[in-house]
């Protein structure tokens, strides 16, 4: 068989595969994953109303930084539930400059 006609079957037949593949509907009460809109959050997912910020929390995300606070740490009025790398310790010594690794 010639390298042509080879290369023309193999082509027809990966077009025929697709032209068979078609999207399936979701079954009724399943949940939804992405989809079509990846960057469309779906309406019945859940919604944080309110973050608690007390004291516990500000005493652990002001490790290591002497007061007066600097106005660059302004952020964490604003912070939410997501992750912040300021807020975990990082690195041990003597790269730890924040003093989250010592032990009194």
């Amino acid at each position: 068989m010639s390298h042509r006609i080879w290369a023309a079957t193999v082509i027809v037949m990966v077009c025929a595969g697709f032209a068979g593949a078609q999207e399936a509907e979701p079954e009724p009460g399943a949940a939804f994953v992405a989809g079509t809109a990846p960057s469309a959050r779906p309406p019945e997912a859940p919604v944080i109303e309110a973050v608690d910020k007390d004291a516990d929390w500000y005493a652990q995300a002001l490790t290591g930084v002497s007061q007066p606070y600097p106005a660059s740490l302004s952020f964490l009025e604003e912070q939410g539930n997501w992750f912040s790398p300021f807020l975990h310790p990082g690195m041990p010594p003597p790269y730890d400059i924040r003093g989250w690794y010592q032990t009194d």
